[in-house]
Protein backbone atom coordinates (compact mmCIF):
# COMPACT_ATOMS: atom_id res chain seq x y z
CA UNK A 1 0.00 0.00 0.00
CA UNK A 2 1.27 3.48 -0.80
CA UNK A 3 1.27 6.55 1.40
CA UNK A 4 -2.20 7.93 2.01
CA UNK A 5 -2.69 11.58 1.20
CA UNK A 6 -4.94 13.32 3.70
CA UNK A 7 -8.12 14.95 2.51
CA UNK A 8 -7.91 18.72 2.57
CA UNK A 9 -9.94 21.75 1.58
CA UNK A 10 -6.95 23.29 -0.20
CA UNK A 11 -5.88 22.49 -3.73
CA UNK A 12 -3.31 19.73 -4.03
CA UNK A 13 0.17 20.29 -5.38
CA UNK A 14 1.38 18.31 -8.38
CA UNK A 15 3.29 16.06 -5.98
CA UNK A 16 0.12 15.50 -3.90
CA UNK A 17 -1.69 14.42 -7.07
CA UNK A 18 1.18 12.12 -8.07
CA UNK A 19 1.18 10.50 -4.62
CA UNK A 20 -2.59 9.99 -4.76
CA UNK A 21 -2.32 8.40 -8.21
CA UNK A 22 0.09 5.81 -6.77
CA UNK A 23 -3.01 4.11 -5.38
CA UNK A 24 -4.30 3.46 -8.94
CA UNK A 25 -3.01 0.18 -10.32
CA UNK A 26 -2.97 -1.22 -13.83
CA UNK A 27 -5.33 -4.18 -13.25
CA UNK A 28 -3.48 -6.49 -15.62
CA UNK A 29 0.03 -5.77 -14.36
CA UNK A 30 -0.67 -5.00 -10.69
CA UNK A 31 1.69 -2.01 -10.54
CA UNK A 32 0.67 1.61 -9.96
CA UNK A 33 0.23 3.83 -12.99
CA UNK A 34 2.80 6.22 -11.50
CA UNK A 35 5.45 3.53 -11.01
CA UNK A 36 4.79 2.22 -14.51
CA UNK A 37 5.52 5.71 -15.84
CA UNK A 38 2.08 6.09 -17.41
CA UNK A 39 1.50 9.56 -15.92
CA UNK A 40 3.19 12.05 -18.23
CA UNK A 41 1.99 15.35 -16.83
CA UNK A 42 -0.02 16.93 -14.02
CA UNK A 43 -1.39 20.45 -13.95
CA UNK A 44 -3.32 22.01 -11.10
CA UNK A 45 -5.16 25.14 -12.22
CA UNK A 46 -5.57 27.45 -9.23
CA UNK A 47 -8.15 29.64 -11.01
CA UNK A 48 -10.58 26.95 -12.18
CA UNK A 49 -9.62 24.51 -9.40
CA UNK A 50 -9.32 21.76 -11.99
CA UNK A 51 -6.66 19.08 -12.34
CA UNK A 52 -5.45 18.02 -15.78
CA UNK A 53 -3.64 14.70 -16.14
CA UNK A 54 -1.81 13.66 -19.31
CA UNK A 55 -1.26 9.94 -19.23
CA UNK A 56 -0.91 6.97 -21.50
CA UNK A 57 -1.68 3.28 -21.33
CA UNK A 58 0.62 0.33 -21.85
CA UNK A 59 -0.87 -0.05 -25.36
CA UNK A 60 -3.40 2.00 -27.34
CA UNK A 61 -5.59 -1.12 -27.48
CA UNK A 62 -5.62 -1.59 -23.69
CA UNK A 63 -9.17 -2.74 -22.87
CA UNK A 64 -8.86 -1.52 -19.28
CA UNK A 65 -8.21 2.13 -20.16
CA UNK A 66 -11.69 3.28 -19.13
CA UNK A 67 -11.35 1.51 -15.77
CA UNK A 68 -7.97 3.10 -15.07
CA UNK A 69 -9.30 6.55 -16.00
CA UNK A 70 -12.36 6.08 -13.77
CA UNK A 71 -10.23 4.95 -10.83
CA UNK A 72 -7.83 7.88 -11.23
CA UNK A 73 -10.73 10.34 -11.43
CA UNK A 74 -12.39 8.84 -8.35
CA UNK A 75 -9.19 8.87 -6.28
CA UNK A 76 -8.53 12.53 -7.01
CA UNK A 77 -12.06 13.84 -6.58
CA UNK A 78 -12.57 11.89 -3.35
CA UNK A 79 -9.20 12.76 -1.84
CA UNK A 80 -9.21 16.45 -2.75
CA UNK A 81 -12.64 18.04 -2.15
CA UNK A 82 -11.39 21.48 -3.22
CA UNK A 83 -10.90 20.21 -6.79
CA UNK A 84 -13.82 21.06 -9.08
CA UNK A 85 -13.02 18.60 -11.84
CA UNK A 86 -10.37 16.18 -13.04
CA UNK A 87 -9.70 15.88 -16.76
CA UNK A 88 -7.69 12.83 -17.79
CA UNK A 89 -6.27 13.16 -21.27
CA UNK A 90 -4.93 9.99 -22.89
CA UNK A 91 -1.87 10.70 -25.01
CA UNK A 92 0.16 8.37 -27.18
CA UNK A 93 3.31 10.42 -27.69
CA UNK A 94 5.84 9.59 -26.55
CA UNK A 95 5.06 5.91 -26.81
CA UNK A 96 5.25 4.19 -23.43
CA UNK A 97 8.50 2.28 -22.93
CA UNK A 98 8.88 0.61 -19.52
CA UNK A 99 12.66 0.41 -19.93
CA UNK A 100 12.76 4.22 -19.84
CA UNK A 101 9.61 5.33 -18.02
CA UNK A 102 9.00 2.78 -15.25
CA UNK A 103 10.46 3.20 -11.78
CA UNK A 104 13.31 0.92 -10.72
CA UNK A 105 10.87 -1.01 -8.49
CA UNK A 106 8.45 -1.52 -11.38
CA UNK A 107 11.28 -2.63 -13.67
CA UNK A 108 12.33 -5.21 -11.08
CA UNK A 109 8.76 -6.51 -10.80
CA UNK A 110 8.47 -6.67 -14.58
CA UNK A 111 11.81 -8.44 -14.89
CA UNK A 112 13.43 -5.61 -16.85
CA UNK A 113 17.10 -5.40 -16.01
Amino acid sequence: MTDIVQETDTLPSEEDVRQALKSVYDPEIGISIVDLGLVYGIQVDDDSKNVLIDMTLTTPACPLGPIIKTQAHAVLTNRFPAVNDVDINLVWTPRWDPRIMASEEAKAELGIW
